[in-house]
């Protein structure tokens, strides 16, 4: 009998069955350490670490399918994060992010922005709640205030009422509650609900965590591919831009960095409370920024172009009127986000809060915006310019890579 002792206790740290009185799990990330709330064994660290691990936190992810969502489900299953994916489309279009996590720590939930039982049921089971849930446009169902104000009070609030740990709200830099008005009279609608949106969430859960990022840029981004998009230009030749883009600065930022900096803050519990700016290295004017993705792409296509005013001349007028005839149906086809708020927002300069944290108090550097620019600007070249692209200007894989 007494031989059996040794390999039944090997068996149940194998096993990872530990009493629920260890509920205090000490994190390299904090000079604290981490109090369980509801000490279960499901909430405890298994494993050595990685993807076939769990390291203890539930994540639920509203946004998923987006652009910065889809990116940050992969990098959250990579280290061990057991995923619950609330999508409101067809399943189809978020089944990829199936293999984001090891086999049964990724699960979807159907739910409803408007419905809190739907909300609760993909909280309810979870330490962390992030909310990147956010719209550039209006519809019949969602406005602006729907979605970036009440809709993030109701995710605060519900999550509050399960006890979730931590709470994260993913914001935009310029917000404001007065924003300087450039096309529209009454400035970006996006801006002022996003600031709505940070004061309700802090009402409801005043420890949680603001991210305010700057655009992010990447491929399948809303930056690049808005630019580059045959329909931006007048006859393919010139490019509109607000005061051509001279009095507009930028502080673009990779979606690597951004997402790396969402995965600090998740495993960070002293980052509870604060707002952080995610922002690139440095800050570019508009112009230069388009000038750069313009002159690469035009190495290969070898015609001219020219950044004109948004606002002047008949060209810009013509720019006007594509904006004016695609805004009643962009919500029923949606391809190009030639739309007034989506002009506003563009044009809107980075506001940087020297006061607030940055990526770099994160421990990430950011990475310039020139360094991965041929790599992202490739999806739009076809095969045989993107060659002679290719002998102009070589692609640095290893730079890439790191």
């Amino acid at each position: 009998m007494a031989a059996w002792f040794p390999k039944v206790v090997r068996l149940i740290k194998k096993q990872n069955v530990y009493p629920v009185t260890y509920i205090i799990q000490n994190y390299n990330y904090s000079s604290q350490p981490r109090i369980i709330k509801n000490p279960t064994t499901a909430s405890l660290k298994r494993g050595t670490g990685g993807r076939s691990s769990f390291n203890g936190i539930v994540c639920t992810v509203f946004g998923c399918n987006g652009f910065i969502g889809s990116n940050l489900c992969i990098r959250l299953g990579k280290i061990g994060t057991q995923l619950i994916l609330p999508h409101r489309c067809d399943p189809y279009y978020v089944k990829e992010l199936k293999v984001g996590g090891d086999l049964g720590q990724v699960y979807f939930q159907p739910f409803d922005l408007k419905d809190e039982k739907s909300i609760i049921k993909t909280i309810k089971y979870s330490n962390v709640v992030i909310n990147l849930i956010g719209s550039k446009y209006e519809t019949s169902n969602y406005s602006f205030e729907d979605v970036h104000v009440e809709g993030a009070r109701r995710l605060a609030k519900l999550a509050k009422q399960c006890n979730v740990e931590r709470f994260i709200q993913m914001s935009c830099l310029n917000v404001n509650k007065t924003p300087k008005p450039l096309l529209l009279k009454k400035g970006s609608r996006i801006l002022k609900t996003k600031w709505e949106g940070e004061l309700a969430v802090k009402e409801e859960f005043p420890e949680a965590t603001i991210i305010r990022p700057s655009v992010v840029y990447g491929q399948g981004d809303s930056f690049i591919n808005h630019y580059m998009h045959k329909e931006r230009t007048v006859l393919n030749l010139h490019l509109p831009l607000w005061k051509k883009g001279e009095e507009t600065e930028k502080w673009p930022v990779y979606i690597s960095d951004v997402v790396s900096g969402i995965v600090a803050i998740v495993r960070n519990p002293d980052t509870a409370g604060k707002t952080y700016q995610f922002i690139g290295p440095k800050g570019h004017k508009l112009k230069e920024l388009v000038t750069m993705m313009l002159h690469m792409k035009n190495e290969a296509y070898e015609f001219p172009f020219e950044i004109i005013d948004l606002t002047s001349g008949w060209k810009g007028l013509y720019s006007m009127l594509k904006v004016n005839l695609r805004e009643p149906f962009y919500s029923i086809h949606p391809t190009l986000d030639l739309l007034y708020e989506s002009l506003e927002f563009h044009h809107t300069s980075d506001n940087i809060d020297p006061s607030l944290p940055t990526l770099e108090d994160l421990g990430i550097t950011p990475i310039e915006f020139e360094k991965l620019l041929e790599w992202n600007l490739s999806p739009h070249m076809d095969n045989v310019k993107l060659k002679k692209f290719q002998e102009v200007i070589p692609f640095n894989t290893q730079s890439i890579l790191k």
